[in-house]
This record gives structure tokens, sequence and C-alpha cells, in this order.
């Protein structure tokens, strides 16, 4: 579904990836980790082309996009849901939903409509909510918001980047239990989180960064039983 080939980004002098190759199967949730600064929300945005490339090459289903322009990423059906949640928060929650269809042009109407049933079953509180804005929302609603407007364009894949951030652990577990429901749909899922056992605890594969380089990889139960990986970002 998404092949990465020595992929570099610089910031000025500052070399925010260096060479990094990974490869996301379809129907797979592959997770990164690492520490803050170590390059995973860089990698996200170098994928949807919100990052220039310094080098390297990126494949989705098939298709070249190294050089492509974000929006024409965003039609191929590579979704991208940003740290920090960004809905509109002037906007009702049915209106961020009608907004994330605006990825995929070809929708008609009938499947606008069964989308947003769709998400309103993977997400009840949101249906309850349908006509309050976005900003009246608490912090894990929002994020819900921003997950599914992600679905709302019926993408192939969808990129999540720290969706538990800042969250009450029970909403983190639902949170954890959403992501497993939108691979059962049928979705490929690449994953940043800060809660690394988590993570890896759902994902299929993992890819461990540091200083933008692709240190470690292997299954999900491989990397939570590897010994580095538990003193470095397990705490244990």
């Amino acid at each position: 579904m998404l092949k990465i080939d020595n992929l570099s980004v610089r910031y000025g002098h500052v070399e925010a990836l260096r060479d990094i190759s990974l490869e996301v199967k379809e129907h797979e949730i592959v997770t990164l980790i690492g520490s803050n600064g170590a390059g995973k929300t860089t990698t996200l945005m170098a994928i949807s082309s919100l990052a220039a490339k310094d080098g390297g090459r990126i494949e989705f289903a098939g298709t070249d996009i190294t050089n492509l322009s974000p929006e024409k990423v965003v039609h191929l059906g590579l979704a991208h849901v940003p740290e920090g949640r960004r809905i509109f928060p002037s906007l009702t929650v049915y209106e961020n939903l009608l907004m994330g269809t605006l990825g995929n042009k070809k929708l008609t109407k009938a499947q606008i409509t069964e989308l947003v049933d769709t998400q309103f079953a993977l997400f009840p509180r949101l249906s309850e909510r349908c006509s309050q804005v976005g900003g009246s929302l608490s912090g894990g609603e929002q994020q819900m918001l921003a997950v599914a407007r992600g679905l709302m364009m019926n993408p192939q894949m969808v990129m999540l980047d720290e969706p538990s951030l800042g969250l009450a652990p029970i909403i983190v577990e639902e949170i954890f239990e959403l992501i497993l429901k939108i691979r059962a749909m049928g979705k490929t899922v690449l994953l940043i989180e800060q809660n690394a056992s988590m993570a890896l605890s759902i994902a299929d594969r993992g890819y461990v960064i540091a200083n933008g380089r692709v240190l470690l990889s292997g299954t999900g139960d491989d990397l939570l039983n590897n010994e580095d990986v538990k003193k470095a970002y397990l705490g244990v």
C-alpha cells in the first residue's frame, strides 16, 4: 500500500529525516514510535507532501507520489489526521464531516449520506452532537470528529498523528478500539503514538525512529518484548 525508500527531509541545516525506508501493507496497522523530535510527524508530512523532500521516493498504491501536490495525494485515497485535531470550531459536527468529503470529488450525494451514517455508527457520541459546533465538544469528542472527518473521504489508508494526545485514559482506550474498527472496515492505518505500549499492542508491525533514522523494526509483539524498546519507550 505504501512504500518509502531512502526518504530524507531537511529544515534548513537540520536533517529531520535521514534515508528512512519503511512499508505498510494493505489492511495493516503499522505504528511509528520514538521520542519527541525523532522525525515521526515529519515522516507523515512528507508522505502528504506537506514537507519538502530532500531525497528518496514514496509510492502509494502503486503510484509514485514523491512529487505530487498535497491535494493530489489526498485524491488518491490517503487521509492524514494531523496532531492537534484541527477541526473547524465554528462549524457543526455535521458540517465538519461534510468538509471531509472535499478529499474525494467522486462521491455522490447518496454515498456522502451513507458515509455520514457510517461515521455516526462508528462514533455514536458524534451523532448525539450532530448540530453542536465543533468548538463546544470535549477534547476526546474533537479527536473523534477529526478521525471521522478523515474517514469521510472514504480513503484506502489513514495516517493518524498522536490521536490519544492529552486525553483521559478511558477515552484513550476508546480511541484504540476505534483504530481496530477502522482496520476492520478494510482500511490501512499508519499510526504515530506516544503511548508506545498501546500502539504496539494493536499494531501488526512497528518502526522505532530516533534522530531521523529507523533504528528497529518488527512485529508489534517483537518490539513490545524487545529489551531496548522496553527501557527507552515503555518505561520498563
